[in-house]
Order: structure tokens, then C-alpha cells, then sequence
């Protein structure tokens, strides 16, 4: 009944997102991933991705015969293009094997089995789903809101230092390097969850379960809530406001070398293209959740999982797509949303009730203060830049406590907590 339930309300959203996005004359979500079954893919390595998390459920000769379908679709649109002189492009022949094996959950499969393969097929599709339903909800943003607060922003930043104009400097004396490798990690952060992913459902096929809790979970939700804020705190980045990306419509071309003055900040008109995609940062929040999601893991996965956080970090800054204020933001956001996750994994304790109202409140407070307190925060820098960090490591710090509580509880040998009678499954 809960898979029911989530994927009819997944399903009732898709729904709106293209109904909303007809409404301003482009394809939904839906209609862009039906498209792909014949048309060009906008990703294929994404396509396959999606394909390979499908697969955790499947044994390892059902994976080569679905891969080696998906291949030979593949291979049978590449030559049908190049034959007709269209863009050689691939990614339909991972996504026809997915909807086959939904085909076969429905047809061929009954009970467990059936509802497993469903599952897998599920995340599948979302992944895929999730970055069509991501370019259907940046759309509204900027058709729905017709100005920006990037000079909120902007002033509040000052409490930081303006990290970004400093990150775009650097960015730019480092060009082309650092450049190509930025835009790598930056662009390919879906791909490297999916990987993570992988590792973590890995057993699923062998024990014909999931985890109770993985990465997938936390990413969907961030996709889910994240623009919404958005429409409440429309901001597009300095790159955009301030500097040559914005056009006609930014304040002026300054970013990243000369800082703005603005002594009261003012809503800003702007254009019906750019995304108003910044208050939080989703991109911070996916590569904490990244992050700390490969701690259980391998030295290497653990590696990787820092090195794609302080490239994303240092790719937000110095492309200038955000202000310092947006990362600080994206870090609390992120770390209540996988406690709540955690905690709906299990019965939820009166430590987990608690961290995940203060990571609430400490982010409603944060996107408070940059809308109406960021002259007084520029004022005082030295007051409240070190509050706004200490908000961040308060909920850092409660985070870090109860997945160690949980972890010791898990462990053989060790008691259970205060709260509960029985030791909590350890959570991946």
C-alpha cells in the first residue's frame, strides 16, 4: 500500500507539472520521456543510469540480457540515423528494456517477485522523471515570478565575505582547468548519484529486499521540495543579476570583478527564461546528501563522495549560479531532509522529532533573515556571519550525534538507546 500510494501521488504530480507546463506552451515532463522511446535522448548516459538502478533487482544473467537488449535497440537507432542524416545520439534502448520490464512485472511475475521488479523499475523511471520534472518546475519559476531578491542576497552575502565574487576570481585565473573539470562534476552530480546508489542496493538482488533507507530516497525529496521554495524566494544567482549571463536584464556586467553597492535591496525585474533556481542551493544539498550517504562505504567510494562535494561547492561559487547565503541554506536543508528520511525508515524517536524541527526552524530563520534582516547583516558582518555558520553546525552537529547513536546501536554488542527497547536496524 505504500509503494501504492507513492506511486499514484508521484504519478498526480507528474500530471500537474505537465498540465502547468502546457499551460505556458512547452511539454511536460511525461510527453518529453515518451518522446524518448523514438526521439534523440537529452542524456543517454542518464538513460542508462536509470537502467542500471533498475537492474539491482534482476540476476546476473537476466542484467546481460537486458543490457545487451538495450544495446541492440541502441545500436538499431544509431543506423537508422545515420542513415537518414539525423544526430547520432543514444539512451532509447535502456529506456524500452525498463518499460519492458515493467511489462513483464505486470504479466510474468506474482506477489513478492512482482512488487520487487516494480520497485526496481520505479527507481528507474524516476531518476529519469526527476530531471524532466526539474526543467518543468524551473520553467514556472520563471514564468510565474516576474522579479528576483538577488539584492537581498546579495547583501546578506556580505555577512560571508561574498564568497562567490572571491570563488569567481579564482575560477578565472585558473581558466581553462579548472574550468573543464568544474563544469564535469557539476553536470554529471545525477550520474554520480546514481553510482552511489548502485553501491548501496548492490545486496538487493541477492536478499530480494531494499534497504529500509539509501540515497534515491533523499534525492527524490530534495527534487520534490526544493522548488517549491524556490517560488517563495525567486533568486537566479550573480552570474545572472550582476554579471554578463543576465544580459540586459542584470544591474550591471560586475560579477566577479567588481562587487555591487546596494545600500537597500529592491526586488528586481527579470527575464521569463532564466531559472529563479538558487534559495537553496539543490545542487549543494544532492552532493551533501552524496557525501555523506558514501561514508559506509569503501575508501574509494568514500573519496569520490568528497571530491564530487568540494567540486560542486567550488563549481556553485565560482560560476557564480550562487551566493554564499545559498550553500548555507542548502546544508541545513539537506541534513533535515535525511534525518526525516532516516527516521521514516524506523520508528521515529523523540531525538529524531527534535533534530529535524530545529533543522526546520534553523532554515526558515536563515531564508527569514536574508529577506527582511540582510542590512543589518551586512552592517555587522563580524556578528552575523559567525551566527549563520554556527546555525549550520548546530544542525551538522545534531546530525553527526544521532547517525552515531544509531550506528551503536546497530553494532553487536552494544545496548540500545534511551528511547527505544530494541536496537535499530542499521541504516545504509
Amino acid at each position: 500500500m505504500l509503494w501504492t500510494t507513492a506511486g499514484a501521488a508521484a504519478l498526480a504530480f507528474l500530471v500537474a507539472l505537465e498540465c502547468a507546463a502546457r499551460r505556458y506552451g512547452q511539454a511536460g515532463p511525461l510527453t518529453h520521456q515518451v518522446r524518448e522511446l523514438f526521439l534523440p535522448p537529452k542524456s543517454g548516459p542518464r538513460l542508462y543510469a536509470g537502467l542500471a538502478l533498475t537492474m539491482v533487482v534482476l540476476t546476473w544473467r537476466q542484467r546481460l540480457i537486458a543490457v545487451g537488449t538495450a544495446v541492440g535497440i541502441d545500436l538499431a537507432f544509431v543506423l537508422v540515423r545515420w542513415a537518414t542524416g539525423a544526430g547520432l545520439s543514444f539512451g532509447n534502448g535502456a529506456l524500452w528494456v525498463i518499460v519492458g520490464c515493467a511489462v513483464i512485472a505486470l504479466t510474468r511475475r506474482t506477489g513478492a517477485e512482482r512488487v520487487l521488479l516494480l520497485k526496481g523499475v520505479g527507481l528507474g523511471l524516476l531518476l529519469m522523471a526527476g530531471q524532466k520534472a526539474g526543467d518543468a518546475w524551473l520553467l514556472i519559476t520563471s514564468k510565474t515570478r516576474p522579479t528576483v531578491l538577488d539584492e537581498y542576497v546579495l547583501v546578506a552575502d556580505h555577512a560571508l565575505g561574498d564568497p562567490s565574487w572571491l570563488a569567481g576570481r579564482l575560477v578565472e585565473l585558473t581558466d581553462p582547468v579548472s574550468t573543464h573539470l568544474l563544469h564535469l562534476i557539476y553536470g554529471q552530480l545525477p550520474l554520480a548519484g546514481a553510482l552511489v546508489a548502485l553501491y548501496q542496493l548492490r545486496n538487493v538482488a541477492v536478499e530480494r529486499r531494499f534497504p529500509r533507507h539509501h540515497l534515491i530516497r533523499t534525492f527524490l525529496v530534495i527534487g520534490l521540495i526544493g522548488p517549491a521554495i524556490y517560488m517563495m524566494f525567486p533568486v537566479v544567482g550573480p552570474v545572472f543579476a550582476f554579471g554578463a549571463e543576465g544580459g540586459a536584464w542584470a544591474t550591471a556586467h560586475l560579477w566577479p570583478d567588481t562587487l555591487p553597492s546596494v545600500e537597500l535591496p529592491r526586488p528586481m525585474p527579470f527575464d521569463e527564461i532564466t531559472p529563479r533556481n538558487c534559495m537553496p542551493s539543490l545542487h549543494t544539498a544532492w552532493a551533501v546528501a552524496l557525501f555523506i550517504h558514501t561514508r559506509a562505504g569503501s575508501r574509494w567510494m568514500r573519496f569520490a563522495g568528497t571530491f564530487w562535494l568540494i567540486g560542486t561547492l567550488s563549481a556553485t561559487l565560482g560560476f557564480g549560479y550562487h551566493y554564499g547565503a545559498d550553500l548555507v541554506a542548502g546544508v541545513v536543508f539537506v541534513l533535515t531532509i535525511d534525518a526525516a528520511m532516516r527516521a521514516s525508515a524506523r520508528t521515529w524517536i523523540r531525538s529524531d522529532a527534535l533534530l529535524v524541527a530545529h533543522g526546520t526552524l534553523t532554515f526558515t530563520a536563515l531564508v527569514l533573515s536574508y529577506r527582511w534582516l540582510p542590512v543589518p547583516m551586512s552592517e555587522h558582518p563580524w556578528i552575523a556571519g559567525p551566527l549563520m555558520i554556527l546555525a549550520m553546525l548546530s544542525v551538522i552537529y545534531g546530525y553527526l550525534r544521532l547517525t552515531a547513536a544509531g550506528k551503536r546501536e546497530a553494532t553487536p554488542g552494544v545496548p540500545p538507546g534511551p528511547h527505544t527497547n530494541e536496537a535499530r536496524p542499521e541504516l545504509v
